[in-house]
């Protein structure tokens, strides 16, 4: 096929990953699943994997990878600005949503159940961890001559060992908040356990993911900014910043205006600059700019005029985005199927079955024990995040990343329907007791 002009091609790539992403996610509603996950199986289908098996000379030129640069006489291949395109889209509906995560995000449910969340989320954290990072140092082990399958050349045993654990203690917090928001378990004892709990790892998560970047740059100054700035940042906008807002926002109003929904957008993005600058990236400082937001009919307005183009139109770039870099081909031996198999294992165990147990030790039943470890068992957003970032920086190679996706989609496209199997009907009617005022 010829190259397409930038504009025309950028306005037909956002056209089929629209259309693919709400086709697919009509049919996995037949098995259970919901939209976002089925986004997630979109971008593996629209990438080399499937598109670009069966029709890979129309797949390399809806979404081409390579573009010939001549410089003084010699040919480069770079990036191919279609793709740099679709990055910052990608991005920009990360910012959006997760923002709308914290919109929905109640702080003050969490407080009440610290202590449970607590003991979940260490358990959700620790047990992986070790896993992660003891696996980490077994693979890194595996290079012949300088070279790995799975690590970058100058990544070392240490840094390769702390991204894997990393990656193992990822929640996905925002697909877990959408289950627990339409279950009508917000505001129940497991719904709020969840929750904390689920922030709590994603936290400590990417901490650990700051302290791998910094030691790939040679600089520990990078972990110390990015942690100590990310606390100071989350004390300082749910305090000053929080108040900030109700001043400029709450108005006695009906209707937001275009003013008040400029200072919003303009807290949302200063915030996701602010975190991506510290090295946090800036889907934290989005979410932390929506859970400061004051509650109310107003933010409710700002959730409902960005919800749907996020969901329909921007969000589903990313996991597309994804997916082009996720090539199945990539594992290609025996060995290759065993190690990703044993990183679902690893995943499962460390993540599920120890939510479980910890859940239960917490003083909650055993069905409510099992759903809040299967819902601390998906990875989903969050997991693509981060190996996105891994790929990027050059600590992982294609073949971990292409395995680390297929963990990713297990253990997402396992939620919805062992959690509807467990606790199917009991979702409201027998959900823990109410958080105690």
């Amino acid at each position: 096929m010829k190259d397409l002009d930038l504009g025309i091609l950028f306005f037909l790539q956002m056209a089929i990953i629209t259309l693919a992403c709400r086709v697919v996610g009509r049919l996995g509603r037949y098995i259970g699943q919901t939209q976002v996950v089925m986004e997630m199986v979109t971008g593996v289908l629209l990438g080399p994997s499937l598109f670009g098996l069966l029709l890979p000379q129309y797949q390399a030129a809806l979404f081409p990878q390579k573009y010939p640069l001549v410089l003084d006489g010699v040919t480069h291949e770079v990036r191919h600005p279609s793709m740099q395109i679709l990055y910052i889209i990608a991005q920009l509906g990360l910012v959006l949503y997760m923002f709308l995560v914290g919109v929905e995000f109640d702080v003050n449910l969490i407080k009440k159940r610290v202590g449970s969340a607590v003991l979940v989320s260490v358990s959700g954290v620790l047990v992986p961890l070790i896993l992660g990072i003891a696996f980490g140092f077994f693979l890194h082990s595996q290079a012949t001559v300088g070279t790995s399958v799975y690590f970058g050349p100058n990544v070392s045993s240490v840094n390769a060992a702390l991204f894997m654990g990393a990656s193992m203690c990822i929640t996905a917090f925002p697909m877990l908040a959408r289950i627990i928001m339409e279950s009508g378990l917000a505001r129940t004892t497991m719904g709020t356990l969840a929750l904390g709990a689920g922030a709590t790892d994603d936290a400590i998560a990417w901490s650990l993911l700051a302290v791998v970047l910094a030691v790939e740059e040679g600089s520990p100054q990078i972990a110390f900014l990015a942690i100590g700035g990310g606390l100071a940042f989350g004390i300082l906008m749910m305090t000053v910043g929080k108040r900030l807002l109700n001043r400029i926002v709450i108005k006695e109003k009906e209707e937001i205006s275009a003013a008040q929904f400029g200072v919003v957008a303009i807290a949302l993005l200063i915030s996701a600059w602010f975190t991506d600058f510290i090295g946090i990236y800036a889907v934290f400082g989005a979410f932390i700019a929506g859970a400061a937001m004051p509650r109310g009919p107003l933010s409710n307005q700002v959730r409902d005029k960005i919800h749907t183009l996020v969901t329909v139109v921007l969000l589903p770039v990313f996991f597309v985005y994804s997916g082009l870099n996720t090539k199945l081909s990539l594992v290609n031996t025996p060995t290759l199927w065993i190690v990703t198999l044993v990183i679902c294992l690893i995943a499962i165990v460390g993540k599920g079955v120890a939510c479980t147990l910890a859940a239960r030790a917490g003083g909650e039943g055993w069905r409510e024990a099992w759903a809040i470890g299967t819902l601390m068992n998906a990875r989903g957003l969050m997991e693509l995040i981060m190996l996105n970032i891994g790929l990027q920086a050059g600590i992982i190679t294609p073949t971990l990343f292409t395995m680390m996706i297929i963990m990713a989609v297990v253990t997402t496209l396992m939620t919805s329907p062992l959690y509807r199997w467990i606790y199917g009907r009991h979702t409201v009617a027998a959900a823990a007791s109410p958080v105690a005022n």
